[in-house]
């Protein structure tokens, strides 16, 4: 089936200080068909979507949709040819409700004299009905976990009835449930006629639903085709000319004496229950526990706990056999624990500091003397971690808001790995990452362990947690459901424990 072009970029290029972002760029936008977009962090996705959308404009080249040239000078301009884009970094008020968030700027008023809030509940509580969401209008979207206001992003966009719909890394923070939803979503959007745009960096879901591929690598397309025939080795292979899915290589080396335990540990909902229930591990030096479940399964509460962020939660932790009684975050990271949150751009970072400020952050007494601040050792300490996690970066004098998301995550876990932790607690740490960026941080994990580093980390995704860990949490509605060793570990049992209410937990013995 043909699919008509609705949107063309013919040699677009974009220049900022430093770097080339796009360079010469034929890109071609499908009407009624998934146009898939795929590269490595910093090969120039982003800025193409910013470009059509309105928020940057090309250095050169044209944009064209039919045979007219068109310019978008702002995102209103991109808004009245019908385009709409969901951020992979959100963009809504968290003090507003959903309603209010969806209908920002573009209010429903009555007669032009007031808002009228009835229909703009009512049209939200469709929306929220066709996205197959139990999210009220009138929630205060600060109040929602990071999968919900994806959602509420994405209803955004199929408030205005775009005609072109860009989705930058829309499963990013989803279950699997929820993207079940957003698929039967898009086939819906592609029978009526909507050309969309598809970013992701999980390359089986891109070949499930694209039907057509576009890669990029350093701002250079370096293949464009139908989807049909395409598989994982050959989108690899465009994006970083090599073939094969290059999780972390194992680095097998023994685990030393109990680094971390919690004991018991629970957390009230506001809306009452529990968040988190009742539940107890523990970590050894050297070793990589991975916590499976899907959203909204406490995995994220639970070392929230653990670092501090609720000082009202119950239950017990020892850090090496010593009992942790700090209360405050600056407390745990004291004792040797660190945590690199699940959102990286409210809760990891500061985006008006510069890359070198943003990553000392949490370690400044390092380079500390009385009253007196050493920037040439700081200075010597960002450039060691700049070169041993392979950020790339122009200056690290640079905003943090100029890096690419996956280079945006390695700052973070640089100034985690700053503060010389003894327990690493990773909340979705591929979040937003190419496959090169994940190989890179996949080995510094399994590195970091082999140097005795106890890790805990959370993930939805079972190729993650089955390549890493050493042994295996699953958690289901605040409470741990499974546990398994690296051994006997399957995706049906992970997927089955994952599902489970408040079943008794199922526990696979070490292979005799």
């Amino acid at each position: 089936m043909e699919h008509p072009i609705g949107l063309s970029i013919r040699k677009g290029t974009k220049v900022y200080p430093g770097t080339v972002a796009l360079n010469a760029a034929d890109f071609d936008l499908h009407m009624g068909a998934v146009n898939v977009l795929v590269g490595e962090n910093g090969a120039g996705k982003s800025t193409m979507m910013k470009v059509i959308s309105g928020v940057e404009q090309l250095t050169s080249g044209a944009i064209l949709i039919g045979d007219e040239q068109v310019t978008f000078r702002t995102t209103e301009d991109a808004r009245r040819h019908g385009i709409g884009i969901v951020f992979q970094e959100l963009n809504l008020f968290p003090n507003l409700t959903v309603a209010e968030n969806i209908f920002i700027a573009r209010e429903k008023t009555r007669s032009g004299i007031d808002i009228d809030k009835a229909a703009q509940r009512a049209r939200t509580r469709a929306l929220m009905e066709r996205l197959e969401q139990d999210i009220d209008p009138d929630d205060l979207v600060g109040d929602l976990r990071v999968g919900q206001q994806q959602i509420v992003e994405i209803a955004k966009s199929l408030a205005h009835d775009a005609r072109i719909l860009i989705l930058d890394e829309p499963t990013s923070a989803l279950s699997a449930a929820e993207v079940e939803i957003l698929f039967r979503v898009i086939a819906d959007l592609k029978s009526n006629g909507v050309g969309i745009v598809y970013i992701s960096h999980r390359l089986e879901e891109l070949i499930r639903i694209g039907d057509y591929i576009t890669v990029l690598r350093d701002g250079v397309i370096t293949g464009a085709r139908s989807m049909h025939g395409v598989d994982v080795d050959w989108i690899v292979r465009n994006m970083i000319g090599e073939s094969g899915k290059d999780f972390a290589k194992e680095i097998d080396h023994p685990f030393g004496e109990e680094v971390f335990r919690a004991e018991h540990v629970s957390l009230g909902s506001p809306a009452g229950g529990l968040l988190v229930d009742d539940v107890s591990l523990s970590l050894k030096h050297g070793e990589i526990l991975g916590i499976y479940g899907l959203m909204g399964a406490g995995r994220s509460e639970f070392l929230e706990c653990v670092i501090g962020r609720h000082p009202q939660a119950r239950g017990k932790f020892f850090v090496d056999g010593v009992a942790l009684t700090e209360k405050t975050v600056a407390g745990r990271i004291s004792r040797g624990l660190a945590l690199i949150p699940e959102d990286r751009k409210n809760d990891g970072l500061i985006e008006i500091l510069a890359i070198r400020e943003n990553m000392t952050l949490s370690s400044l007494k390092q380079f500390t003397r009385g009253i007196y601040m050493s920037l040439a050792k700081e200075r010597r300490t960002v450039a060691d971690f700049i070169t041993r996690m392979t950020v790339k970066i122009a200056s690290p004098e640079n905003p943090i808001s100029s890096l690419s998301g996956g280079n945006q995550q390695k700052v973070v876990i640089s100034k985690a790995l700053m503060t010389e932790p003894s327990v690493l607690l990773m909340d979705e740490p591929s979040r937003g990452i190419d496959i090169g960026a994940k190989a890179e941080v996949f080995k510094v994990m399994r590195s970091l362990a082999a140097e005795g580093l106890g890790i805990i980390f959370v993930t939805s995704d079972l190729d993650e947690v089955m390549s890493l860990s050493d042994r295996i949490l699953v958690m289901s509605n605040g409470r741990v459901t499974g546990e398994f060793p690296r051994e006997t570990a399957t995706n049906t049992a992970l997927v089955e424990a994952s599902a489970v209410g408040h079943a008794k937990p199922t526990r696979h013995k070490e292979p005799v």
